[in-house]
């Protein structure tokens, strides 16, 4: 198998091109479209939902089979198709333009292979088994949603303005000191509507005078 390498692409205004019409591309297109890609469709015939996308002009629909030259100037590329011939000839194109391509259920043809994912607010969690068993990616991206754990993931507001926040003072605070402060109590905080406080408190922690792990910046 591959040693893939995980990474997250900023596809925000990107050309992505999808292969096929059917409910896969549907799926892939709901995703390229919550990254704000610019989506572009290849199919003689698609669902009912694409058809309205794009006469909301939400994407491009191009009513026709993949043709050479279709990839050019694209950033990143799904084949949705069940045909292999069609499939390959779009894993040559996609080598030559230096296009990052997914071929669905086609691992050897792929460039990136896509996560199950699971999303909480501002995070995302992906997981992959390399192509080895979509199914156990999915297994654990379901055993996972159910997990307390992730009630860490409605700090990340809180967390971010803090960070904003310490940058502006000129103060620094070591990674192991962050840590420690992310604690349930801000988690009870922040359900319970309680930013602001959770906020007050996670400062309070992180520049406490004499605190181990925090100094100003000279």
């Amino acid at each position: 198998m591959p040693a893939y390498y995980p990474i997250f692409l900023d596809l925000n205004g990107r050309p992505c091109v999808i292969i096929g019409g059917g409910e896969v591309a549907e799926r892939k297109i709901k995703s390229l479209r919550e990254c704000r890609a610019r989506v572009t469709v290849i199919s003689p015939e698609v669902t009912p939902s694409i058809e309205e996308m794009a006469g909301r002009d939400e994407l491009e629909w191009i009513p026709r089979e993949y043709s050479q030259g279709d990839l050019q100037g694209v950033f990143l590329a799904i084949a949705a198709t069940d045909r292999q011939k069609v499939n390959e000839a779009i894993a040559g194109e996609a080598e030559t333009e230096k296009v990052i391509l997914n071929v669905v259920d086609n691992t050897p043809l792929c460039t990136f292979i896509a996560p199950s994912v699971l999303k909480r607010g501002e995070v995302t969690m992906a997981i992959s088994t390399g192509g080895a068993s979509p199914a156990l990616a999915r297994k654990l991206r379901e055993s996972l949603e159910h997990s307390e754990a992730l009630g860490y993931a409605s700090l990340a507001e809180i967390l971010s303005s803090a960070r904003k926040e310490v940058k502006r003072r000129g103060i620094e605070v070591h990674p192991d000191r962050w840590q420690e402060c992310i604690t349930t109590d801000l988690v009870s905080l922040v359900e319970a509507g309680r930013s602001q406080d959770a906020l007050d408190k996670l400062m309070s922690m992180l520049i406490a005078d004499g605190q181990e792990g925090a100094r100003v910046s000279s």
